[in-house]
């Protein structure tokens, strides 16, 4: 599975963005997908995950107001739509796909290149 991210910039706190990943190679529907973001000097924290066949979600506790995960079969896409944006959420966004459940930065099989996030005050 190759991922590519997109959908990164700067954007002023209070606004909004929508990541995209695009998916190639996926030969079966079993997958799990997250998005990841890492802070500079920071670990990389689980932020969403989706699976592909049934579209179920979870969120990190402290997102699941703000943002929300969602997948196009049809556009081989994950989205991650950010809403109200604050400052401290300015990261490396990155996706990730995972034969398994994905709840930390140890277990995706495959990354996407990350794309920056930078929220203004």
């Amino acid at each position: 599975v190759q991922l590519q991210a997109s959908g990164g910039g700067l954007v002023q706190a209070g606004g909004s963005l929508r990541l995209s990943c695009l998916v190639s190679g996926l030969t079966t529907s079993d997958n799990f997908f997250g998005w990841f973001r890492q802070a500079p000097g920071k670990e990389r924290d689980f932020v969403a995950q989706i699976a592909w066949r049934a579209g179920t979600t979870r969120y990190r506790d402290s997102l699941k107001a703000r943002f929300r995960i969602s997948r196009d079969s049809a556009e081989s896409t994950v989205y991650l739509q950010m809403n109200s944006l604050k400052p401290e959420d300015t990261a490396v966004y990155y996706c990730a796909s995972s034969a398994g459940a994905i709840t930390t930065a140890a277990e995706p099989d495959n990354w996407g290149q990350g794309t920056l996030v930078t929220v203004s005050s």
